[in-house]
């Protein structure tokens, strides 16, 4: 018997009727694109938290979502019935992979010990599931920052109590990850920041969060969980300052602790916002970088200064960020795209959840289309190549090749005029570049 009242989401192209939001307009699954199947470069993953457990409160409200599984009361009982609700939503959707915290799934004991055991209880229905769908897990990690316990952080709290309850309780989670087949493994410092610079030592607090993700590794070493290590940065929000601020500083902090070898970046276009950057910015410099590992797909609204994880249903963003992909060649060695969102709080029935999705998919499938067209005819390549085209040769193949120095510089410049040094620099036309760009997503989605 059907636990969702709607059938298996279609493609249909042209004919989806866009009022109801039930179809798929531009995500094909198995399209060829730029050599690749869509579901290959997209890689799509169902964030258990915002689609299932998500009341859709706000700071004023209470919440509004209906669900249909909230004929359960008893938390062990609506813990287990979520796992098929769960499964057939991801079957219904053709969303290849989930993620999780493990708070997400099954509700916490008095003891570890306890809430171990209620944990365990679901994992062993969501590894029934997953062998019985073939849905996949693209990475799970441990709610390190709900809980009044982590009032002060976890890895950076600074009582040391608090430190080792989350290390225990971040073993179990890799035991889980590793049970599960996890493809990643992703550390988001929900509350690892400080409130007031006065009553905290810093550079103690970030190498005790070091020791957390070191520790973190050896164990996974150690049971053989190969997945790849992921932070997700943010930079405020719940905390004044958090120390994975944006994905420059989460590189620092990497490379200061020698961790750049074990992890990579989880980027978030919310997150991004919030940072002051756009979410092509965070892509460009993790990729350029090599750490882009996997990507959150949300969007956040930019008059409202919060963490507001919307559906994706900007084209041009998801056209840069899939131009970024297209680029690399992939999202990253293991990662996907994973719905870090949830309906708005006016969109409360429970199949708004499959409305929600539906367009973020879309939107993510017509951003890679438009991408790949540009990258088919290497307009952005060609753009970039002729504005800096002074390098490949003459003084400036010099400043490329290292044999440029101070004084080579001086001699070049000294007779120059100040119209020679203007005849060196052309317009970059940059709002025909913006227009060209629009146009390529209207005349690529108008092929599609």
């Amino acid at each position: 018997m059907a636990l969702w009242d709607i059938d298996k989401i279609p493609f249909a192209g042209k004919s989806a009727d866009e009022k109801e939001g039930l179809a798929f307009r531009y995500y094909d699954a198995d399209r060829v694109v730029a050599g690749k199947k869509m579901k290959d470069w997209l890689r799509f993953a169902v964030a258990y938290w915002h689609t299932f457990d998500q009341r859709l409160v706000d700071p004023f409200g209470d919440g509004t979502a209906e669900r249909p599984y909230d004929k359960y009361t008893d938390p062990m009982d609506l813990a287990l019935a979520k796992v098929d609700y769960a499964f057939e939503f991801y079957t219904k959707i053709g969303a290849p992979y989930f993620c999780f915290h493990d708070r997400d799934i099954a509700p916490e004991g008095d003891t570890l010990r306890e809430t171990n055991a209620n944990l365990d209880k679901v994992v062993d229905k969501i590894e029934a599931n997953m062998k019985s769908t073939g849905v996949k897990l693209l990475w799970n990690t441990s709610n390190l920052f709900t809980n009044p316990r982590f009032v002060s952080g976890a890895g950076s709290s600074p009582f040391a109590d608090i430190f080792a309850y989350s290390g225990a309780q971040l073993k179990h989670s890799l035991e889980i990850g590793k049970r599960l087949g996890a493809e990643n493994y992703v550390f988001w410092g929900g509350r690892e920041g400080y409130e007031n610079l006065w009553n905290t030592q810093m550079k103690r607090e970030q190498s005790h969060i070091a020791k957390l993700f070191h520790m973190a590794h050896d164990y996974a070493k150690e049971i053989g969980f190969d997945a790849q290590f992921l932070i997700e940065p943010k930079p405020k929000e719940p905390t004044s300052h958090q120390y994975d601020y944006d994905a420059a500083t989460a590189i620092a902090f990497l490379k200061t602790y020698d961790l750049d070898g074990i992890f990579k970046l989880n980027l978030e276009g919310n997150h991004a916002n919030l940072a002051g950057h756009s979410y092509q910015h965070e892509i460009r410099v993790a990729r350029e970088a090599g750490f882009l590992g996997s990507l959150d797909a949300n969007q956040g609204d930019k008059l409202i200064g919060w963490d507001m994880d919307e559906f994706p249903s900007d084209l041009y963003e998801t056209t840069s960020v899939m131009w970024e992909v297209l680029e690399q060649g992939s999202i990253g060695p293991h990662g996907g795209l994973n719905f870090d969102a949830k309906p708005r709080r006016s969109s409360f029935e429970a199949n708004d959840l499959f409305r929600a999705h539906v367009v973020g998919m879309d939107s993510f499938a017509a951003g890679l289309l438009v991408a790949a067209k540009m990258h088919e005819d290497k307009y952005i390549e060609n753009l970039q190549a002729d504005r800096y085209s002074s390098y490949d040769s003459g003084i400036g193949a010099s400043v490329e090749n290292g044999t440029a120095s101070l004084a080579s510089l001086e001699e070049y410049s000294l007779d120059k005029t100040q119209a020679d040094l203007r005849a060196a620099t052309h317009s970059d036309h940059l709002e025909a570049v913006k227009a060209t760009i629009n146009n390529y997503i209207v005349d690529a989605l108008a092929e599609a």
